[in-house]
C-alpha cells in the first residue's frame, strides 16, 4: 500500500483528494493537515510515502513544510498548486519536492503521478515546469550556479541533461539521439550519481541554474 498524507487549508480540497485516492486500491489516504506545521508533524509521526502538499497555507506554507520533510527523509512531496506559474511551486523544486501537479489534474493523471512519486521517480510536466523555469530561473539573463559542476558529465551525458531539462521522457530522448531506452536510463542514472542529484526534477533546476539549458530555448 501507498500511504499518503493529504495537506490543504481547505477542507474541501482534502475531502475530495481523499474520494479520489481512497477509491484506490494501492493507496492509503492515513492523515490530513490543514497548515504545513501540522504536515511536518503528521509526516514525522506516520512516515507516509507521499505527502501531496499544497503550497499557499497560514501558519507555516508548503515551501518550507517540503524543505523540512524532505530534508528529515520522512517522505517524499507531490505539490499541489493552482497557478501553473508561481514562485511558491519553484521554492518547493528547490526545496526538494519531487514535482507538482495542477489542483485541476484529471484524477487518473493525479493517480498516476502519485504512484510515481511513491515508486522513487520524479513528475515532471514538460510545458508547466519549463514555463516556470523560464520565468524563475537566470531571469537576469546570466547562470546562477558554476557550469563547472557539470564537468564531471561525459558529452553524451550533457546532450541526455539538456534534453531533460526540455522535459523529455526517455523514450523521446532515445528516439531523439538514436538510442535505445535502456541506454537512456542508463544515461541518466548516471548524471543523478555524478551531480548528486535526487530525481529529474532536480536535474532539470540545475540544468537551467547552469546556463546548460537556458530560459525561451527549446
Amino acid at each position: 500500500m501507498i500511504k499518503v498524507v493529504v495537506v490543504d487549508d481547505q477542507e474541501l480540497m482534502r475531502v475530495g483528494f481523499r474520494m479520489v485516492l481512497g477509491a484506490q486500491a494501492d493507496i492509503d489516504v492515513v492523515g490530513e493537515a490543514g497548515d504545513g506545521a501540522q504536515a511536518i508533524r503528521l509526516a514525522d509521526e506516520l512516515r507516509p510515502d507521499v505527502v501531496l502538499m499544497d503550497v499557499r497555507m497560514p501558519v507555516l506554507d508548503g515551501v518550507e513544510a517540503t524543505k523540512q520533510i524532505v530534508a528529515a527523509g520522512t517522505a517524499r512531496v507531490l505539490v499541489m498548486t493552482t497557478f501553473d506559474l508561481d514562485e511558491y511551486v519553484y521554492a518547493a523544486l528547490q526545496g526538494g519536492a519531487s514535482g507538482f501537479l495542477l489542483k485541476d489534474t484529471p484524477p487518473d493523471h493525479l493517480v498516476s503521478a502519485l504512484r510515481s512519486v511513491a515508486s522513487g521517480d520524479a513528475v515532471v510536466s514538460p510545458s508547466v515546469t519549463k514555463r516556470l523555469l523560464d520565468r524563475f530561473v537566470g531571469a537576469g539573463g546570466s547562470p546562477v550556479r558554476d557550469a563547472s559542476e557539470l564537468d564531471v558529465l561525459t558529452d553524451r551525458e550533457r546532450e541526455v541533461l539538456v534534453l531533460i531539462a526540455k522535459g523529455m521522457s526517455n523514450l523521446e530522448i532515445a528516439e531523439t539521439l538514436f538510442l535505445s531506452e535502456a541506454t537512456v536510463k542508463t544515461h541518466v542514472g548516471r548524471i543523478l550519481a555524478k551531480l548528486d542529484l535526487r530525481d529529474r526534477v532536480q536535474a532539470v533546476v540545475l540544468a537551467y541554474e547552469t546556463g546548460l539549458a537556458r530560459p525561451g530555448l527549446g
